[in-house]
């Protein structure tokens, strides 16, 4: 048992390494207050085909209507959840509204394996806790464009289970606090905007010194080895 754990510490190290060089892929999490609009903008940028990958992760809360298993999310319960947390398998997980939710490895590994964008859907604690982890991973804060708008959309959610007004806008002021300290602020007032500018978000953090490092890093070695395998001697 040892022997396996190491060896999925290992691999779950090295995928969390890969996703630091452009060329293996791109973390991107999105954070909003609830009623932000950032799985909306999520799933459009996944279904444009564009290399994103949309990580799922696991809650244990019950499916919200047209939500499917495996596709939205991994619902389990809260005894398979704290196994996993026990074990270490979550890349980040935080209690939510009541519930826990977190980021399985696992889909790490899978997008570090393909070159893909890993696309997180999560809330501020776990983006914080991903930038620890992995800290070339991209961190996007949505903002609704004014109250009204968000109290809105917040009225579409009053039949959930457990839905509170104001326990939901008292974690908005929390998490707006820490708006700040995400790499870039966008507001979702006009949805193919803000799709527009995560992907041109995607695309300049591509350019970023800290994105390209594994290529030059990888062409530095390349030159080295040129050099001695032609006798060259550099001047």
């Amino acid at each position: 048992m040892a022997n396996s754990q190491d060896s999925l510490g290992n691999h779950q190290a090295g995928a969390e390494a890969a996703m630091t060089d452009s060329a293996k892929g791109i973390v991107l999490v999105l954070s909003a207050p609830t009623g932000g609009g950032k799985t909306t903008i999520a799933h459009r940028l996944v279904d444009s085909g564009s290399g994103v990958r949309f990580s799922v992760s696991h809650t244990t809360r019950s499916p919200r209507p047209g939500e499917r298993d495996g596709v939205d999310y991994h619902f389990v319960n809260e005894a398979a959840f704290q196994a996993m947390v026990d074990r270490g398998e979550f890349l980040e997980w935080a209690q939510v509204h009541s519930h826990r939710y977190g980021t399985h490895r696992s889909e790490l590994a899978k997008a570090a394996e393909r070159g893909e964008t890993l696309l997180l859907d999560i809330d501020v604690q776990g983006g914080l806790q991903v930038k620890s982890a992995v800290p070339a991973a991209v961190l996007v804060f949505v903002l609704p464009p004014s109250l009204e708008v968000l109290l809105a959309r917040l009225a579409k959610r009053n039949e959930e289970p457990g839905f509170d007004l104001a326990t939901r806008l008292g974690s908005a002021l929390k998490e707006l606090e820490l708006a700040s300290v995400y790499d870039y602020n966008i507001v979702n007032e006009d949805l193919d905007e803000a799709v527009g500018q995560v992907r041109l978000i995607l695309e300049t953090s591509r350019l970023r010194p800290s994105g390209i490092s594994g290529r030059a890093s990888r062409l530095s070695k390349d030159i080295s080895h040129w050099l001695r395998s032609h006798d060259v001697h550099r001047p």
